[in-house]
């Protein structure tokens, strides 16, 4: 046997006998069932077909100084003579031959149907195998000029093959060709072949436009090999590094059509996804590997969560499957159900099974970053200390860190004294152990200065900052932000401006927001509304301006949601600039600017109760403190506040009064506002050895606070 090798795969011939030239066409006669080894043939075939029998040996001896050039070329290629392949191949005249190929190809391949004895035969019309020989030695070209190096012409070469089967088939592969036709099998292998050889030269714009060859026509492709090519484009759009529009006959879909790579990519992948939901291909986990770095990049983490839900059971364990759906849901923004599922993962039902670590650790997380959660992230990080100190020694820190930032959170919203002074010792005692585990690590060190400050020790705060500082060589916005803040609660309000002048210079763009709201606050508190106002003005113009950006890149979801906060804030803050000096009317039109932003913010209900008090309009300031505290009944200001106009009202309540500022105690312990009316309910009462301790609390927790939260 005479074996061809081409990708992997083999074709077999029959290796002729020592025959004189004609014998070329007598084995393509033979291989049509038409042997004269076949003793009563005469007796099966009417005259018709004779005279298609004689046409093709007239044209098969035409042809055979071509088919012996593509038969010895292919026993050089298979011997590894790739230099003496080519020089073969070189010989045969494909360029005068493609005509004849395509008009072989349609009409050979037209569905046959019982033919009358009028039916005419169309003379000098190569047979299949005469074709497919020459496909074959255009392939083999292909392939020797790509093991040579010579990449361009390869593609070229293997470029031939393709034109002239699509000339000869307009609107794709007809299925009436058998799958035993070698015309077919050397057109699919030339499809997979252009674009790895496009790749290989750099070309990758032209290696995406070969494989979108391969998908825009029905061309025959098995599922595994026309997945196999879907894939592939899917990833060469997602990292090739290039933007390859699609062509214009291309975008049939209207306004779905993909309008990026990105997109293109992400289509792909769905498709392969449903064929593997429905198992017409088998699962293949590239295919989820790539489909969730694409979602991932866009932010459609929800629809991931959804491909993830439809994977069919026993590809993923429940746990990873729970740990999956966890990490996409809070990505998205849904930490609660995120936080459901891996309670799940984490849960007495797993109890028999291994504990899956990333779970615990991601659910430590989760908690560390939300107070309401913090004593059931002590239990989380408990649970990855444990386990890291028998396989992930290098996790130890992260759990001392959570564990110390849960202990932190746990003891702001502890009720006794005693509990939460505990609760602030063991924060520090585990964020002093994750640094020396750490080893530096920048994040400890500022989850460690940040509860010091947190806890009124600014000297210690400060060190660790600076060193934050130092180890994120000034990069990170929020080092600046809270070193500002410690120095601010150390009343050098002057310093802590110069730092944020100098943070605007460092800082991303997204930091610098943050940073112009600062500050404009510590510009306030250094009695220069004037220049708060005017920082304000340019923080609001940073902002309009960025959302107008993305409205004309069209990204009408992400202008809408671009720091509504941040915007809201700066107005809230402006409405009490033009409260404090007098502008009620400036001052009301701020808020209602606010209220457009966010109609149900606990603040601007409560600069709108300032208002109305300010205006001796004491019952509707009343109510409007109401409604700021049933929108959140946790919001200090507006319990304060409350407390304060109560005060107002006479000794009678006073013990109401006396109830709201102990609440507001009990939410915030530094508090000076809160200590200061208790002094003053006390000192009405005629307590005024506790009204002096009040007082003094008051006045210590006032030299220590910084203009805004630490937190």
């Amino acid at each position: 046997m005479l074996c061809a090798c081409s990708s992997g795969e083999q074709f077999k011939f029959e290796e002729p006998p020592p025959q004189s030239p004609e014998s070329l066409a007598t084995r393509d006669f033979s291989a049509s069932g038409l042997s004269s080894r076949n003793a009563d043939w005469e007796s099966k075939f009417d005259e018709t077909q004779v005279e298609e029998v004689e046409s093709t040996l007239k044209e098969a001896l035409s042809l055979n100084y071509e088919e012996a050039r593509a038969l010895l070329g292919r026993l050089e290629y298979q011997r590894g003579n790739f230099d003496a392949a080519l020089q073969v191949f070189q010989g045969i005249d494909i360029k005068g031959l493609t005509p004849r190929m395509i008009r072989a190809i349609a009409e050979r391949t037209k569905q046959r149907k019982p033919r009358s004895k009028a039916d005419i035969v169309i003379p000098n019309v190569m047979s299949l195998h005469s074709v497919s020989l020459l496909l074959e030695a255009i392939l083999l070209k292909a392939r020797s000029l790509e093991e040579l190096g010579r990449y361009i012409e390869a593609a070229k070469e293997c470029r031939i093959i393709l034109d002239t089967v699509e000339s000869a088939f307009p609107n794709g592969m007809p299925e009436s060709i058998g799958e035993d036709c070698k015309l077919q099998e050397m057109f699919h292998r030339a499809l997979q072949l252009l674009p790895s050889l496009w790749i290989k030269a750099g070309f990758l714009d032209e290696a995406v436009t070969a494989y979108r060859l391969a998908l825009v026509k029905p061309w025959n492709l098995e599922q595994r090999r026309l997945a196999g090519v879907q894939k592939d484009l899917a990833t060469m759009l997602l990292y090739g590094g290039v933007e390859v529009s699609l062509p214009s006959q291309l975008q049939v879909w209207g306004q779905t059509t993909p309008m990026s790579n990105v997109e293109e990519a992400i289509l792909l992948l769905l498709i392969l996804m449903s064929k593997v939901a429905i198992q017409k291909i088998e699962w293949d986990a590239e295919i989820m590997d790539h489909l969730t770095f694409a979602l991932s990049v866009t932010g459609l983490f929800e629809p991931l969560a959804d491909h993830v839900e439809q994977i069919l059971p026993g590809i993923y364990s429940r746990v990873e499957r729970w740990y999956f759906l966890a990490l996409c849901y809070s990505a998205a923004g849904h930490n609660e159900a995120a936080l459901n599922l891996l309670r799940k993962a984490c849960g007495s039902s797993e109890a028999k099974h291994r504990l899956h670590f990333p779970s615990f650790l991601f659910g430590a997380k989760l908690c560390s970053q939300h107070p309401g959660h913090a004593r059931e992230g002590i239990n989380f990080s408990h649970e990855v200390i444990n386990l890291a100190k028998y396989q992930n020694e290098h996790f130890l820190s992260q759990g001392y860190k959570f564990l110390g930032v849960c202990y932190g959170a746990a003891a702001r919203t502890s009720v006794l004294d005693s509990e939460r002074s505990m609760f602030q010792r063991e924060s520090l005692n585990f964020l002093n152990c994750a640094a020396v585990y750490g080893n530096g690590d920048p994040d400890v060190i500022f989850s460690l200065g940040l509860e010091k400050a947190i806890q009124r020790n600014l000297d210690g705060a400060y060190d660790n900052i600076m060193m934050y500082s130092d180890a994120t060589v000034g990069s990170s916005g929020r080092g600046w932000q809270l070193l500002a803040l410690i120095v601010s609660a150390q009343q050098r309000f002057k310093d802590a401006e110069t730092i944020i002048d100098f943070a605007l210079d460092e800082a991303g763009r997204m930091d610098q927001l943050e940073l112009l709201r600062l500050k404009a606050v510590l510009q306030i508190a250094q009695q220069e509304p004037k220049q708060a106002i005017e920082t304000y003005r340019i923080l609001l113009a940073l902002i309009q301006a960025r959302k107008e950006l993305w409205l004309q890149d069209k990204n009408f979801d992400q202008a809408k949601a671009f720091r509504h906060e941040l915007e809201m804030e700066a107005w809230q803050d402006l409405a009490s600039i033009y409260a404090d000096v007098g502008s009620l009317l400036d001052a009301k039109a701020c808020v209602n600017k606010a209220q457009l932003i966010d109609f149900f913010s606990p603040r601007s209900w409560h600069i709108t109760g300032l208002l109305f008090e300010a205006q001796s309009l004491y019952k509707q300031a009343f109510v409007s403190f109401s409604v700021s505290l049933s929108i959140e009944p946790d919001y200090v200001p507006s319990i304060i506040s409350t407390a304060e106009l109560l005060l107002k009202l006479g000794l009678q309540s006073l013990p109401i009064a006396r109830s709201f500022l102990m609440n507001a105690l009990r939410l915030e312990p530094t508090n000076h506002n809160a200590w200061f009316n208790l002094g003053l309910i006390s000192k009405t009462e005629g307590s005024l050895q506790q009204a002096a301790d009040f007082f003094q609390a008051a006045y210590e927790l006032k030299l220590s606070a910084p203009v805004q939260k630490f937190e």
